[in-house]
């Protein structure tokens, strides 16, 4: 599987791609093997937006999951920048219930690129599966200046 890695604030990142569409984010994971184009891409695309200067990803994207995880994914996706909403909110939105959102938000295997981060609990931050949890969703919530309640 093509993978490339990439050294940000939060990190190293590794970029998974799968027969064309980017599949998986991961932090401290495998490093470079047989990259290609649409990995210096996504690796690029994910560097500008932890800069600050990109707002929207444009890279084909296949995560696994199944029905509701993709549902979920796509609701996530039509977040946009900037902005967030709740579990019920998404929820809602697919006749569910919260925790299946929350856990389908968990399973997200490619994290900042579908922005899980937006997601948040009617009481609070809820959870971030990303490697320094709570504190990366904050940071990255603060990066699109989607964070006026922590103030």
């Amino acid at each position: 599987m093509p993978v490339t890695d990439i050294e940000t604030w939060l990190g190293r990142l590794s970029i998974h791609e799968t027969e064309g569409a980017i599949t998986q984010l991961q932090w401290d994971g495998a490093k470079r093997q047989e990259e290609t184009p649409l990995l210096r891409e996504a690796a690029s695309q994910v560097t500008a937006y932890l800069d600050g200067q990109l707002k929207e990803f444009d890279l084909p994207l296949a995560p696994r999951g199944g029905e509701l995880h993709q549902a979920v994914f796509k609701a996530m996706l039509e977040i946009p920048y900037g902005n967030t909403r709740t579990y019920g909110d998404v929820a809602k939105e697919l006749n569910t219930y919260g925790q299946p959102v929350g856990q389908a938000c968990g399973a997200n295997p490619i994290p900042i690129i579908i922005p899980c981060h937006r997601i948040l609990s009617v009481n609070g931050l809820g959870g971030y599966s990303g490697s320094g949890g709570l504190d990366t969703k904050i940071a990255l919530l603060k990066l699109e200046g989607g964070y006026p309640f922590l103030v």
